[in-house]
């Protein structure tokens, strides 16, 4: 096995599996700890469950990936259930959706989630996504210290860029896009991973766009739906990428903008 980063040991996550099917169940145990990638902490059978091996230790476990399925028999609640109402939580763990189920890609990579396994699965497959998991381990800081620079990709090449850089993150068609003063460049992060790594740097405006606030020139509001615009200058040369901002966070975004801001009359 090619090491990524030195030595094995460091490449080892800690994995918690959610399937109801034991089967499947113990069958994904052993190709992840046959992978030498991984050691499989939990194997539960329900979100409920995975909730209880999910707490603080010392009354969890330290987990470090989640491999989920979605359809789970006898449970109210799905795993994308699971992810939704850990998306809040900025040392939550990187989530695999594993599922026989394909029509729910786009909903689990929109909350965040960072692979999705198809059954049924392959030595290959679960090699593939550790391995992959284990390059954005490699550029996420562990969350007590804050990153100096973030790393993007310009084709074959690796562009370094300060915080105070980047207008925005954009989300697309399950790829992320850093928007900066030197042009748009490609991450290997996900927007939730991101959120965590910077916190109250990045204000997330919409499901699909994360944005530095201190970079905010402009609001817009036409009819029901509302703009800003994030960049440099706010005449006809301005430079920067014009962001939408959901229907639910519009308000919530308008308050953070005039709280930190005077001059205008408030009614």
């Amino acid at each position: 096995m090619t090491d990524l980063s030195g030595t094995v040991d460091t490449l080892r996550f800690r994995v918690l599996v959610v399937e109801d099917e034991w089967p499947a169940r113990n069958y994904l145990v052993e190709l992840l700890e046959g992978s030498r990638l991984a050691e499989v902490v939990g194997a539960v059978a329900s979100v409920g469950e995975a909730r209880q091996a999910l707490q603080p230790a010392p009354a969890g476990l330290e987990v470090d990936v989640v491999f989920v399925d979605i359809a789970l028999e006898g449970d109210d609640e799905t795993g994308l259930d699971l992810v939704r109402t850990s998306t809040r939580n900025p040392r939550r763990p990187m989530f695999v959706l594993a599922t026989a189920f394909k029509d729910h890609a786009i909903e689990a990579f929109d909350l965040g989630v960072d692979d999705y396994l198809l059954k049924p699965f392959t030595e290959e497959r679960v090699e593939q996504c550790l391995r992959r998991l284990a390059a954005r381990r490699r550029l996420v800081v562990p969350q007590s210290q804050s990153p100096l620079r973030i790393v993007a990709r310009r084709g074959r090449s690796l562009v370094f860029l300060e915080q105070n850089e980047v207008w925005a993150f954009e989300a697309a068609d399950r790829l992320t896009s850093v928007h900066t003063p030197h042009g748009t460049f490609d991450l290997d992060l996900s927007l939730s991973a991101i959120e965590a790594s910077f916190g109250r740097a990045l204000t997330r405006v919409h499901r699909n766009w994360l944005v530095n606030a201190a970079h905010i020139k402009e609001l817009e509001r036409d009819g029901g739906e509302t703009r800003i615009f994030v960049g440099v200058g706010i005449g006809p040369e301005r430079r920067g990428v014009s962001v939408p901002v959901s229907r639910e966070r519009a308000q919530a975004v308008r308050e953070m903008l005039l709280a930190s801001a005077t001059g205008l009359r408030r009614i």
